[in-house]
C-alpha cells in the first residue's frame, strides 16, 4: 500500500458540495488522501437529515451552527454549537437538523465518500423520489433501519 502524503488545500481548491438527501455535503478529505478517515462538512435545512441507518465505519459529528436532533442506539438528543457525538459501526443512528445548521463530520474508514458521491449522481440523473434511492444507499455499505420510536416522528419523511 502506498504511503500518504502530508497535503494542504484551501478553501478555493475544495470540490462543489454533493447533494445528499437535502443536505450539502463537501468532502474534505476522502480515504484516498488520508489513508484511512475521511472528512465532511455536512450543511443542512430545518428538517433535513437521513433515516436510521447504520454502516461499517465510525462516525463523529462537531456541531458548527444551529441545533442538530442526534439519535444513536438508546441515546437521542438536541445537540447546539460546540457538541459533539459519536457513533461506533455497525449502530443504528440518524440525525435530523432542527434549524438551519452546519456540522463537521469524521469517518474512520472509507466509505462514506463513496456513498454521498452515488447519492448526489443518482439524484443528479433524475431520482426524485427517496424510495428510488434507497438501493443506492445500500449498494454503498448502508443499512437502512426500521426507526426507534423516538425517531419516528423525526424521520417521517424518508
Amino acid at each position: 500500500m502506498a504511503q500518504t502524503q502530508p497535503f494542504m488545500a484551501s478553501c478555493a481548491e475544495l470540490p462543489q458540495p454533493l447533494n445528499v438527501l437535502g443536505e450539502r455535503i463537501t468532502v474534505l478529505v476522502d480515504s484516498g488522501r488520508s489513508g484511512g478517515l475521511e472528512l465532511f462538512r455536512q450543511q443542512g435545512d430545518a428538517g433535513q437529515g437521513p433515516p436510521p441507518h447504520a454502516h461499517e465505519w465510525d462516525e463523529t459529528f462537531y456541531i458548527v451552527t444551529g441545533e442538530v436532533e442526534i439519535g444513536a442506539g438508546d441515546l437521542s438528543q438536541r445537540l447546539g454549537p460546540g457538541a459533539v457525538a459519536h457513533v461506533p459501526a455497525g449502530v443504528t443512528h440518524w440525525f435530523r437538523f432542527v434549524t438551519d445548521g452546519e456540522m463537521i463530520s469524521v469517518t474512520s474508514r472509507a466509505g462514506a465518500s463513496r456513498l454521498f458521491g452515488a447519492l448526489d449522481a443518482a439524484i443528479k440523473a433524475g431520482a426524485t423520489e427517496k424510495q428510488a434511492l434507497i438501493p443506492v444507499i445500500l449498494e454503498n455499505g448502508a443499512v437502512l433501519r426500521v426507526a426507534p420510536q423516538s425517531a419516528r416522528q423525526a424521520t417521517a419523511e424518508f
